[in-house]
């Protein structure tokens, strides 16, 4: 499916890196690295000088912790997207939110996406998408609240549920007036899912490629990761990138990623062996 990402088309084919930019001072893989507006402008230009796509900001770590409310959030992103669309025009700006308060402030300052994490929490997004002509990521979570933690959730079928969830969710964000285009599914690796779960998403993430819709994965340096591997945040690249590899071979269309670099020669690589890009170069035997 060919995808428009708010003002930004692109071809059927095209893989995606969505480069993260959080602008917290509690991020669990940065620690508030970013947390200052100009450092989080660095790292805007770093990641477009390494080629991301998109650039997702987001004013509130996943997990539990302090209370941030719309005022909040907004003050610590809403500014910040029209200084980035400013200095980026061909740049795809995402912005990680659950809220339609924040949703309609941030697209009225040059927002092309609302990355919703949380799976429809807040109903309204959709409408906040539509109104701006914005696309939205749908996601599942298995109903979890933000900010909370999985604590023991069961699945008959955890494939089969992030299925019937994002679909449900896109066919809403349809019905609300967002394009089919502008519409994404994530299965939202680690939220609302244990270890096992997130494995076995990543096992058979073609079924939600088969959906038709668009998806996006998010594995970078994620616990189902760490866990497997009985790794800290900061060793989990290896993983990540082993994930990355199973997704991208899958049919993956939108990486959101710490890495950069790293993870487009995977995505590139693996799509290569598929036969769905040609090398940049093939003169081994020819000359």
């Amino acid at each position: 499916m060919t995808l428009v990402l708010g003002r930004h088309p692109f071809a059927d084919d095209a893989t995606l890196m969505m480069a993260i930019v959080n602008r917290t001072p509690d991020s669990f893989y940065d620690k508030g690295a970013t947390w200052a507006e100009d450092k989080a402008f660095d790292r805007v230009a770093q990641v477009v000088d390494q080629g991301a796509e998109i650039v997702d900001i987001g004013g509130i770590k996943a997990a539990p912790g302090v209370e941030i409310d719309a005022a909040e959030e907004i003050r610590r992103v809403a500014s910040f997207v029209g200084r980035v669309r400013s200095a980026y025009p061909d740049l795809v700006i995402s912005v990680d939110t659950w809220r339609a308060e924040v949703g309609r402030v941030v697209c009225a300052e040059g927002a092309d996406v609302l990355n919703d994490a949380w799976g429809g929490a807040d109903p309204a997004l959709v409408d906040a998408a539509a109104e701006h002509g914005a696309a939205i990521i749908c996601t599942h979570t298995g109903g979890a609240t933000p900010r909370t933690r999985p604590y023991r959730l069961e699945y008959d079928d955890v494939v089969a549920s992030a299925i019937h969830d994002t679909v449900a969710y896109a066919e809403r964000a349809l019905a609300a007036g967002v394009r089919r285009e502008s519409i994404v599914i994530d299965p939202a690796h680690d939220f609302g899912k244990n270890t096992f779960h997130s494995l076995e998403i990543t096992r058979r993430l073609g079924e939600l490629v088969a959906t038709g819709w668009p998806v996006l994965v998010s594995l970078s340096n994620k616990d189902f990761v760490g866990e497997t591997l009985d790794v800290p945040v900061g060793e989990r690249l290896t993983g990540t990138l082993a994930a990355t590899a199973v997704c991208a071979l899958a049919g993956a269309r939108i990486y959101r990623v710490h890495e950069v670099t790293e993870t487009r020669q995977v995505v590139d690589m693996i799509d290569t062996i598929a036969g769905r890009r040609p090398p940049q170069r093939a003169i081994r035997g020819l000359q």
